[in-house]
């Protein structure tokens, strides 16, 4: 998922220049910072799942199931909104200098468009690996990793939509991957077969999930806001 932002930074610092290189280049640390922490949310969600599948509660794995994907189309949205209303103080906050701040802006608020994808990808995944099955996930990130390549590739050299292209080109991507899963868990295993239809909020899953999951986030986030204070310095 990093991979995806580095493969925005080499496309427009290849083909559309040093300001739109700045601006992908700046909002790195943001965006590592916000994968870390929703990384390690959705280890609470595997091992809440894993824990109840050891036990053979077949129906606590199955409100499990449905109540991480709600969570994590709830924090998606959430995200999406707090971002694209926040874009400009985040960055600001990290010295992004005024001549690339209309561009990192430009970037970073598409970017959040794709964040309920992002969540619901990790959610799914989190939810994949609980019963064994860690190739899978990965196979979606590889196939949206491709395709996010080649499409920033096409809209910056082809349509000339520098710092937006890369930006589609991922959310695009994003959506691909968050697809793959979601039709995994739909068609997959019965004991943590998908239903969107299902998707409800359990007050026992959530305390659960988030009691284990946030201190992973929290490990991950520390390593992240280094990256940020030496960005903005």
């Amino acid at each position: 998922q990093q991979l995806f932002n580095s493969a925005d930074v080499a496309v427009v610092g290849r083909f559309a220049g040093s300001k739109s290189l700045a601006a992908v280049g700046g909002n790195t640390p943001v965006i590592s910072l916000l994968i870390n922490l929703f990384v390690g949310l959705s280890v609470g969600a595997n091992v809440v799942i894993g824990n109840y599948i050891g036990q053979g509660k077949k129906e606590k794995v199955k409100e499990s199931v449905h109540t991480v994907m709600a969570m994590a189309v709830i924090c998606g949205v959430f995200l999406l909104i707090i971002g694209t209303v926040l874009a400009r103080p985040i960055l600001m906050a990290i010295n992004t200098p005024d001549e690339v701040l209309p561009l990192a802006m430009l970037y970073l608020r598409i970017y959040f468009v794709g964040m309920p994808f992002v969540m619901v990808y990790n959610f799914g995944a989190a939810v994949l690996r609980s019963i064994g099955d860690t190739k899978r996930p990965l196979y979606a990130l590889i196939v949206s990793g491709i395709i996010n390549i080649c499409l920033n590739l096409v809209l910056v050299i082809v349509f000339k939509l520098d710092v937006a292209g890369v930006a589609i080109a991922t959310v695009i991507a994003d959506c691909v991957s968050a697809s793959l899963v979601t039709y995994f868990l739909m068609t997959g295993d019965e004991m943590v077969r998908f239903n969107p239809k299902k998707m409800s909020l359990k007050k026992e899953q959530v305390i659960k999930i988030i009691k284990i999951g946030a201190p992973a986030g929290l490990q991950g986030v520390v390593f992240s806001v280094s990256n940020v204070c030496i960005q903005s310095a």
